[in-house]
């Protein structure tokens, strides 16, 4: 008797990359394989080096095989194995079955739009966005001059690029935006690059911190508020989950908190009132439309009571899936489970490719 075919979904889980949260991206990796249902998917976990070669991750699939992964899975895979190439994975998951990506490849060269224009040209279906909504979402600068055009409002800020850079900048700055402010590279996550400046002379060595991450910097007026966040999910219909607070256990919400340490305080689901929780989730569907978002994103607001209401600070496209990340604690709390989640987010995957291919077949 033939074998019967494996009716399991291959999921291929890219993780590392080049970009500077490469650490953040293999404790992401770590946690989605320890959650996703052996029974259902059949797994390729992939690392991508900070030098870009594509290794096959063989010791997590072997945890993965033993059952044991609590045991066996450190708390941040390694990239390491035989090398491989985009090629022989795609084409050799394709050919064994229905076959989804899961990109969990955080900041440039990543979550940026270029590995999902990989993924488009191999016709791959791939869990988040598109090309040109992870490349808007990733880009702060492009992000807040779309959401200003529709309307949502944001903190007041600034966005330069490298050569416009003067002995003037800084002071021009503090004279339209005040001082403190937040610097941020354009192109980066995890609050890496994010300096808060509290003078002028401070502002420019931010400045410059930034600049060693992107050619464009951003930098924000400093928000009194409440930091809320909220889990975006779906494709053309999409649902936002209850709102969460975060209560920085450092000056701001930074690398360390977000990763690192449990300092930082995660309110799920954030204390607002009625109104309040509806209108911020209303708010962040807005700013996953406009950015052109599909499948998932964390949407992260400011918070002025008895001012502005609330001011749309990002969006994040392949938000943090750590033990101690915000989205996965968000969906638990508005009644999806961590595997239930992966699920869902596999099958918003097929769903987009399949909406795509009839698209472009003619």
């Amino acid at each position: 008797m033939a074998d019967r075919p494996d009716p399991r979904i291959n999921l291929i889980v890219l993780f590392g990359g080049q970009s500077a949260e490469h650490d953040v991206s293999r404790v992401t990796a770590a946690h989605v394989l320890r959650a996703a249902d052996p029974a259902r998917y059949a797994i390729t976990a992939v690392g991508i080096s900070r030098d870009g070669q594509w290794l096959l991750a063989e010791g997590a699939v072997a945890a993965l095989g033993a059952g044991d992964l609590a045991a066996e899975l450190p708390s941040a895979l390694e990239v390491e194995g035989p090398a491989t190439s985009a090629g022989p994975i795609l084409a050799g998951a394709q050919g064994a079955g229905p076959t989804v990506v899961l990109p969990l490849l955080h900041g440039p060269l990543g979550e940026d739009g270029t590995v999902q224009g990989l993924l488009e040209l191999a016709d791959v279906p791939y869990v988040g966005s598109g090309v040109l909504g992870s490349a808007v979402a990733m880009d702060k600068a492009m992000a807040k001059q779309i959401l200003a055009h529709h309307g949502i409002d944001q903190a007041r800020w600034r966005s330069f690029r490298e050569h416009e850079v003067s002995s003037q900048t800084a002071g021009a700055i503090a004279d339209q935006l005040g001082l403190p402010v937040f610097v941020k590279p354009s192109n980066m996550g995890s609050s890496v690059g994010v300096s808060k400046a509290k003078s002028v002379p401070e502002l420019e060595r931010a400045i410059a911190v930034a600049l060693t991450y992107d050619e464009w910097v951003v930098v924000e007026e400093a928000v009194t508020g409440r930091e809320i966040e909220v889990a975006v999910l779906g494709n053309d219909r999409p649902r936002a989950s209850v709102p969460g607070e975060i209560v920085p256990g450092h000056e701001f919400y930074d690398y360390d908190d977000k990763y690192l340490s449990d300092g930082a305080r995660l309110l799920v689901p954030a204390p607002l009132g009625d109104e309040a929780a509806a209108t911020v989730r209303q708010l962040a569907v807005e700013v996953f439309e406009a950015l052109r978002c599909e499948g998932m994103a964390r949407i992260d607001f400011f918070y002025e009571e008895g001012g502005r209401g609330f001011l749309c600070n990002e969006a994040n496209t392949i938000p943090g899936f750590t033990p101690i990340s915000m989205y996965p604690k968000l969906w638990q709390a508005t009644g999806l489970e961590y595997g239930e989640l992966i699920d869902e987010l596999v099958r918003l995957a097929l769903e987009r490719h399949g909406r795509r291919r009839r698209n472009t077949e003619h």
